[in-house]
């Protein structure tokens, strides 16, 4: 039988586990293996909860109110950031409308005098719902429809040809390689006469 897994951060699930681990413990017949079983988790958090619960009952198997460090920006300071990144990287001075972390994350300390390291620059914006937007590079002289013949006509016909002129293996072990002499059919070798 499969358990549905819990996420990670849901934190108000976990806290219902562990207060059931704790009802568990209260019978006092329930051995720490079998809440393990029955809960899915590992012996050592329930050997873990229940030397709480022993010591600080149920209350010390509540949930924290939070997971991990606080957020160095609030809400609104991220509403500011998100309408400055709209505004594109030339209305803060750059030379390309283009972002990179280095240049959101300066964009974010002249905001909000908070310094970001630009590898943690692209967390934060992951979390605001921003995705890599790379610029596509072409050549001046492009030609829409030698482009196009090419994909539909010019490519397809040398696939067809490069396929049926294909010579083998070039590979010196295998038997298609031109280096590899062809052995005698299958069956039992004959061994070598010694004079």
């Amino acid at each position: 039988m499969l358990a549905q897994r819990v996420p990670r951060r849901d934190l108000h699930v976990l806290e219902r586990r562990r207060k059931q681990a704790a009802r568990l413990f209260a019978k006092g017949t329930v051995s720490q293996a079998s809440v393990a079983r029955e809960l899915k988790v590992s012996r050592m958090s329930v050997s873990r909860w229940h030397r709480r619960w022993k010591k600080s009952g149920k209350d010390a198997l509540k949930a924290a109110l939070r997971a991990g460090r606080k957020p160095l920006l609030n809400a609104r300071q991220l509403q500011r950031l998100q309408g400055a990144l709209r505004k594109g990287a030339r209305a803060h001075g750059f030379s390309a409308d283009l972002w990179t972390l280095p240049r959101v994350a300066t964009v974010i300390e002249r905001i909000t005098s908070v310094r970001y390291h630009p590898g943690h620059v692209w967390k934060l914006l992951g979390a605001m719902n921003w995705t890599v937007q790379k610029p596509e590079r072409q050549a001046k002289e492009r030609n829409a429809d030698q482009v196009e013949y090419w994909k539909t006509a010019r490519w397809p016909e040398l696939k067809k040809t490069l396929l049926a002129s294909a010579p083998g293996s070039s590979s010196k072990t295998k038997p298609d390689s031109p280096n590899n002499p062809r052995s005698a059919g299958p069956g039992r070798r004959e061994g070598k006469h010694r004079s």
